[in-house]
């Protein structure tokens, strides 16, 4: 079983950007499918951006292409979320997310491990 712990949240005005950092324990996080997903006051949680073991596979949020990037580095075990042209709509609490690889493409749904959440609060 692998734990999840994210970092890197904040305020931060319209326009700014923000690095989220989720690090592994208790399994390498190189057989893991890796996301991220966010939940804003009163919404459900939503997808965010996913990456497959090898780099070879991302998928975005219509939302958040082109602004955001996600990547992960498994000697380090940690998956990173790079928010760039950040909008007050992206004002959410955002989970990391890990679900055991079974194909080349990364899911969008049905992760089993989650992380606590780090806040994000993007100003107008």
């Amino acid at each position: 079983q692998v734990q999840l712990v994210e970092s890197g949240g904040g305020l931060v005005q319209a326009g700014g950007s923000l690095r989220l950092s989720c690090t592994a324990s208790g399994r390498t996080i190189s057989v893991y499918f890796m996301g991220w997903f966010r939940q804003a006051p009163g919404k459900e949680r939503e997808f965010v951006a996913a990456i497959n073991w090898s780099s070879s596979s991302t998928r975005y949020a219509d939302s958040v292409k082109g602004r955001f990037t996600i990547s992960r580095d498994n000697a380090k075990n940690t998956v990173y979320l790079q928010m760039d042209s950040l909008k007050p709509e992206d004002t959410a609490v955002y989970y990391c997310a890990a679900e055991a690889q079974s194909s080349l493409r990364p899911p969008t749904r049905g992760y089993d491990f989650w992380g606590q959440g780090t806040q994000v609060t993007v100003s107008s």
